[in-house]
């Protein structure tokens, strides 16, 4: 893969100094002793063994999907934490949940009764989405935009954009909005444009969730774009619907990832 890609290391190694030592010394004893060429057959066996096995644990590195979100409420972080689960149950991939940094100053917090921040889950500064082999934002919208928390994290992401260090990484997104017509698609619809000036690579889920994308016997939020919740006046629970979605969605997105750094 690409600059900015992350993924696994080529499966093509140099030998290491001490590999390249003992294959010299090895040959000089052969040729010293006159040993049998069964003896020299062996030693190459070895040598050829142990290179296989660095391969293969190389080959069976974990690949990192980042899921990066902001949560007032927490009904975005309900989604994110449903979606490490679907991540984690693809084989070699593994989700690490972070935290935009809050903008809003304490006392704007509490007067909109806004619950503490969970501090098991650390914040993350941009640079550090530069070790990821894909990353899933997710966040609530605002008049059909991201949340103003997501966008400073953005803003704060000129100098990987400058070098171009996240080109060609796939990303995601997941939403939750207040309203049936709030901007579950307009939400993530405006989000691509940040994807775009880094040259990510938007992953929508489309309806691969199948039969759960055309319920129509209850309200649910997601779409093409990816997983959502309606938050309502900020009391109403995910359903599980919903979370479904954004557990396939982090199932979905390890599938891909898994593709993209396998080519």
């Amino acid at each position: 893969m690409g600059k900015g890609v992350g993924c696994v290391p080529s499966k093509k190694r140099q030998p290491s100094s001490a590999e390249g030592s003992a294959a010299a010394t090895a040959t000089a004893t052969t040729a010293t002793n006159n040993a049998p060429i069964e003896a020299d057959e062996e030693t190459h066996e070895t040598a050829s063994v142990a290179v296989n096995s660095t391969n293969a644990q190389s080959v069976t590195a974990t690949l990192k999907i980042f899921i990066v979100y902001y949560s007032m409420y927490g009904h975005v972080e309900k989604l994110a934490k449903r979606m490490k689960k679907g991540v984690d149950g693809v084989e070699g991939v593994e989700a690490v949940l972070y935290r935009v940094p809050e903008t809003l100053p304490a006392d704007v917090l509490d007067h909109m009764k806004a619950p503490s921040k969970n501090p098991e889950v650390p914040e993350i500064k941009a640079a550090e989405l530069a070790e990821a082999d894909g990353v899933l934002f997710g966040f609530p919208t605002r008049f059909g935009c991201m949340a103003a928390q997501m966008k400073a994290f953005f803003d704060s992401s000129g100098q990987l954009w400058k070098e171009q260090t996240l080109a060609g990484k796939p990303a995601g997104f997941f939403v939750s909005t207040g309203t049936q017509g709030g901007g579950q698609e307009a939400t993530a619809w405006t989000a691509i444009t940040q994807l775009a000036h880094h040259g990510m690579l938007f992953v929508p889920i489309g309806y691969t969730f199948g039969a759960g994308m055309f319920k129509m016997d209850s309200i649910r939020g997601g779409s093409p774009y990816g997983a959502g919740v309606y938050a309502g006046d900020g009391t109403r629970e995910p359903t599980e619907t919903e979370l479904g979605l954004a557990e396939h969605q982090g199932k979905y997105m390890a599938g891909v990832v898994k593709r993209l750094c396998q080519a």
